[in-house]
């Protein structure tokens, strides 16, 4: 029976945006929208193209992997190695 080595690597994003205080005094504003744009259009293709270069990589595997976080906060990829 084969043994199972493991490693994790991180790869963190902390993101922010600089609104300007007379912002807050519109009543159309909505303070997340630059949240939004992460989450519509930057996070996904990021993903993506992670995916894309990982799979030019013969005989490794990858997956998402849920492990109870949301996907707001975490996506986890998991790697396989497969033959050693």
């Amino acid at each position: 029976m084969a043994e199972k080595d493991e490693h994790t690597f991180n790869l963190r994003f902390s993101l922010s945006a600089d609104i300007p205080s007379e912002a807050w005094d519109d009543e159309d504003f909505e303070g997340d929208e630059w949240l939004n744009e992460w989450e519509r259009e930057v996070k996904p293709g990021l993903v993506r193209e992670v995916f894309t270069y990982l799979r030019q990589f013969v005989g490794w595997n990858c997956h998402i992997r849920n492990r109870g976080v949301s996907p707001l906060d975490e996506i986890e990829i998991v790697m396989r190695k497969e033959g050693g």
